[in-house]
C-alpha cells in the first residue's frame, strides 16, 4: 500500500520519536526528507555502528533522503526554508521555541501544511522547557511505578523505548487524521487551513497506562494487580516462562496443572482481589514449586490446559521460531555499512525493506529539487 506516494514530507527531528513517525510516513510511500546537522541525527552514534551508521538509526530512518544543513548559518536556513515551502507535512523536536527561531514554523509550510512538533512534555505548560528520555517519561507519569520486578524495584521498561515508540506511533495517527480531514475538506471545497500538531512524551505515556491512571484516579490510591499470580516464573533448568490466566474459572485449572490444588480451596486466594492482597504469601509459594521442573515441562502442561504460557524468549529466539519463519514476520534489510540486517514486518503494511540514508547522502539532490 502506497497511500501517500508524492506526498513531501520534511523530518526535522532526531532521536526515535520523530523519526520513527516519518519512517512509518516513508513505508505508505511519502517522500520523506530527513535534515541532518552537520554531526548527523544523534541516534547514528548510539548501539551498533560501523562509520556514521548505526542499527537505531536504520531502525528509524529507513526509506529517507539525507540532507545535511548547517542552520547555524543563513545558507542552512535559506536551504531549510525552501524545503518547508514544498512540505505536505513537516515534523520538528526541538524544545520549545528552538524550531521559531530557526524558522521552521507553520507559516513556513503550504497553506495546507501538516506541522508537528514532538517534544518532552508539550509546547505549553510549566514543564515545558525540560528535556526528556523515554526513561524520564516513564518515571514522571507513573509508568515505572507499574513494573515492579522480581527484585520488588520499579524498573522503565528495559532496553525497550516504549514510550519513544508510542509517540512516534500516537504522531503518526496524528498526521494520518489530520490528512484524512484534510482530504475531507478538499472534496467538500472548503479553503485550505493548516494543522499543527503537539505531541509529547509525557502524554503518550500517560495514554500508554490509560487503564491504570482511570482506575487509580477513581479509586484515589494505586490499584492492586489485577490477575496475581500471572507473572514470569524460573524453572529448575533456569529458563523463564510466563504464565497467565483471565478468568475466574481457570484459577482452579493453573492450581492443578501447578500441582497445588489445595491453593484452589485456600480462602485467602479465593478471588483476584483476595490473591493480589496475599501475593507476597502466594507468589513465593509458587516459585518454589515451579523451580522443582524445567520450563519446557511447565510450559507444555499449561498449554496442554488452555491456559497462556510461553517461554521467555530473546529475539535471537524469536527469529529462529518456526512461526515467525513460516509467516516471513522478519524481513531482511541489505543495509549499506551494516550488512543484511532482520526487520520485523510493520504490522499490516506488509514486507518493506528499504535501507537508510548515509549521512548526506541525498543533498545535493534534494537542493537541486528546490533550486538551490
Amino acid at each position: 500500500m502506497k497511500p501517500y506516494q508524492g506526498l513531501f514530507v520534511l523530518d526535522a527531528s532526531q532521536g526515535i520519536a520523530g523519526p520513527y513517525c516519518a519512517t512509518l510516513l516513508a513505508a505508505c510511500g511519502a517522500d520523506v526528507v530527513k535534515v541532518e546537522p552537520p554531526a548527523g541525527d544523534w541516534s547514528r552514534g548510539l548501539s551498533t555502528r560501523e562509520g556514521t551508521q548505526s542499527v537505531m538509526h536504520v531502525s528509524f530512518n529507513r526509506g529517507k533522503r539525507s540532507v545535511v544543513l548547517d542552520l547555524q548559518t543563513e545558507a542552512g536556513r535559506t536551504a531549510l526554508a525552501k524545503l518547508a515551502a514544498r512540505a505536505d507535512v513537516m515534523l520538528e523536536a526541538f524544545r520549545p521555541g528552538v524550531a521559531r527561531r530557526l524558522g521552521l514554523v507553520p507559516e513556513a509550510g503550504k497553506p495546507d501544511v501538516v506541522f508537528l512538533s514532538i517534544s518532552g512534555f508539550g509546547q505549553q505548560g510549566p514543564e515545558s522547557e525540560r528535556p526528556c528520555t523515554d526513561g524520564v517519561a516513564q518515571a514522571y507519569t507513573g509508568l515505572v511505578s507499574l513494573n515492579i520486578g522480581a527484585d520488588g524495584i520499579p524498573h522503565r521498561t528495559g532496553q525497550l523505548m516504549a514510550v519513544d515508540m508510542t509517540t512516534g506511533l500516537s504522531a503518526c495517527i496524528a498526521v494520518q487524521a489530520a490528512l484524512a480531514e484534510q482530504a475531507r475538506d478538499r472534496h467538500a471545497g472548503a479553503p485550505p487551513r493548516r494543522r499543527v500538531l503537539d505531541v509529547s512524551l509525557m502524554q503518550s505515556a500517560a495514554a500508554l497506562m490509560g487503564f491504570n491512571v482511570a482506575e487509580a484516579g477513581m479509586l484515589g490510591q494505586v490499584p492492586p494487580a489485577a490477575n496475581v499470580p500471572a507473572g514470569t516464573y524460573q524453572g529448575s533448568d533456569g529458563r523463564w516462562f510466563m504464565a497467565a490466566f483471565l478468568r475466574e474459572p481457570e484459577w482452579v485449572t493453573f492450581c492443578e496443572v501447578a500441582g497445588r490444588p489445595e491453593l484452589a480451596e485456600d480462602p485467602r486466594f479465593q478471588g483476584f482481589p483476595n490473591r493480589a492482597k496475599h501475593r507476597d504469601i502466594l507468589v513465593p509459594s509458587l516459585r518454589e514449586t515451579f523451580a522443582r521442573q524445567p520450563t519446557p515441562y511447565w510450559v507444555e502442561r499449561f498449554k496442554a490446559a488452555r491456559l497462556l504460557c510461553d517461554v521467555v524468549n530473546t529475539p535471537l529466539d524469536w527469529l529462529a521460531d518456526a512461526h515467525v519463519r513460516a509467516v516471513g514476520a522478519a524481513v531482511p534489510l541489505e543495509q549499506p555499512g551494516l550488512g543484511t540486517l532482520p526487520f520485523p514486518k510493520l504490522p499490516g503494511l506488509g514486507p518493506w525493506s528499504v535501507p537508510a540514508p548515509a549521512l548526506g547522502e541525498h543533498t545535493e539532490e534534494v537542493l537541486r529539487e528546490v533550486g538551490l
